[in-house]
């Protein structure tokens, strides 16, 4: 009986969500519209530093996965027990939160360099 509800209730539930986000955003695009505003126009911003900003992400986390993966196996060897195991679990995202805070701070940097540089021309 439960295994049926389930799969019934993700379904129903992303219908909801989905229904839900465009009635928002419709109602959303209406409002802008009776205030003289054009809907088009909030959505055109580019965004220079969004790929580079995921790329340094990814880096850290790749990065701090890699760096875990050698701390657990140089701390605890290969042979571990169960609490062994779960501490190895808490060096591992602490690894995958530190690299990858790591590289957004990168990111940051990078980018007010450039707008810094781009400011003062």
């Amino acid at each position: 009986m439960l295994g049926i509800l389930v799969p019934i209730s993700l379904f129903l539930g992303a219908f909801a969500m989905i229904f839900g986000i465009r009635y928002l955003s419709s109602k959303e695009k209406m409002a802008m519209i009776e205030r003289g505003i054009d809907p088009g126009v909030q959505r055109a911003t580019p965004q220079p530093f969004l790929s580079l900003k995921f790329g340094l992400l990814f880096m850290g986390l790749g990065l701090g996965l890699l760096i875990a993966l050698f701390t657990v196996r140089g701390v605890f060897g290969s042979d571990m027990t169960s609490g062994e195991i779960s501490q190895s679990v808490a060096v591992y995202f602490g690894c995958i939160g530190i690299f990858a805070g790591l590289g957004l701070i990168v990111s940051y940097l990078i980018e007010k360099k450039w707008l810094d540089r781009e400011a003062s021309k």
